[in-house]
């Protein structure tokens, strides 16, 4: 090594001992990063296509692997860079942040693996999915509460390591009354939200995919984040809602402990209608329809007023989005029937008409009502 350093100062003596260091650095990271795509390339052909969790883990640590392979070169190389004091003391706090910085990347990387390979044996994609929406929302609320964590305690510790910052962290505790209060309520947002988070990924008000009535919007539960809720509406919007909301204030929520739901139609007819002959279609038409699960069926009269009564029928199905549409479907059908097979249930006004004795029924009246 003696040698080589002797041969490129004979070379290139013309030029300042601390630009050839940095040389040395960047030349040491380039062969870093060269040999590890290197490697990979080999690592990935020995594998195969097939083994994908492997293939996977290797794409997952790609970052933090290059990282840490520059990290080696460049302490390999640094005592042997001809540096001078204040270069060489910059690039050591450098390495160090550094260093810091890929302990934090490891870790995340870590927890993200460990989620990915622990939700694989869970499904979303079926109907019958209570239990993987449990699981699934845990484990995405714990990852992003620990990541956050990992990455606060990360830049904290990088930042203690410039002497202007820990001056500044020093005297802040030897003030801790108000600049205490002031950081405490500048924090309280963010805290009042992770806190929020642990306490939704533990007791579980709301799961991934969920369906929820919230601000009189309906949607589902798309994604919670460290903060946030990203509830997806039925019309294909999105609405973003703190985490402390469903800590706080009462919502909705149509799948707590089963998808299954109770749908209900509104009917007005005239007192002229056979109830117990629509309660006989309202049954043929659900075994007709495949949105029905098979468990509620009924046909109440709920409410009657001067004009016409008012009929509920009851159907249920496996979910929110059938349930709607059974619904939907019910209704028309019923509405067909009571215009095809008995239009006297319609509702009507009736008006009763007083004719004068005088006068005969073929001539001119008045009407009273």
């Amino acid at each position: 090594m003696t040698r080589i350093e002797a041969a490129v100062q004979d070379v290139f003596g013309f030029v300042p001992d601390w630009l050839i260091g940095l040389a040395w650095v960047c030349l040491a990271m380039l062969c870093a990063l060269s040999a590890h795509r290197f490697l990979v390339s080999l690592a990935k052909r020995a594998i195969g296509p097939k083994r994908s969790v492997a293939i996977q883990i290797l794409d997952t640590t790609s970052g933090p692997i290059r990282l840490a392979a520059c990290l080696v070169a460049v302490a390999v190389v640094m005592p042997l860079a001809p540096l001078n004091d204040d270069l060489r003391s910059a690039l050591t706090h450098l390495f160090a942040v550094a260093s810091i910085a890929l302990i934090g990347w490891v870790s995340i990387r870590a927890v993200d693996l460990f989620a990915a390979r622990y939700l694989q044996r869970y499904r979303l994609d079926i109907a019958e999915n209570f239990l993987a929406r449990k699981h699934v929302t845990q484990v995405r609320v714990f990852k992003r509460v620990i990541d956050t964590i990992v990455i606060i305690v990360a830049v904290s510790t990088a930042l203690m390591t410039f002497d202007s910052v820990r001056q500044y962290g020093v005297s802040l505790f030897a003030s801790a009354g108000a600049a205490g209060i002031v950081v405490g309520l500048a924090a309280r947002p963010l805290l009042s939200n992770l806190i929020a988070g642990v306490q939704i990924a533990v007791t579980q008000p709301i799961r991934i995919e969920d369906a929820v009535i919230i601000e009189n919007e309906w949607g589902w539960v798309e994604d919670i984040a460290s903060t946030y809720v990203v509830i997806r509406l039925w019309d294909w919007r999105r609405m973003v809602v703190p985490l402390s909301y469903f800590i706080e204030r009462p919502f909705q929520n149509w799948t707590r402990d089963a998808a299954s739901l109770i749908g209900s139609i509104i009917i007005h007819v005239d007192y002229a209608a056979d109830v117990p002959k629509i309660r006989k279609r309202l049954e043929s038409a659900v075994r007709e329809s495949k949105l029905w699960d098979g468990a509620v069926v009924n046909l109440q009269v709920v409410d009657a007023n001067t004009r016409s009564m008012e009929l509920r029928a009851l159907v249920s199905a496996k979910n929110a989005p059938q349930a709607w549409d059974l619904r939907c479907e019910i209704r028309e059908k019923l509405i067909a029937f009571l215009q095809a097979e008995m239009p006297e249930a319609l509702p009507r006004q009736r008006t009763d008409v007083i004719l004068p004795s005088s006068v005969s029924p073929l001539q001119p009246f008045e009407a009273r009502t």
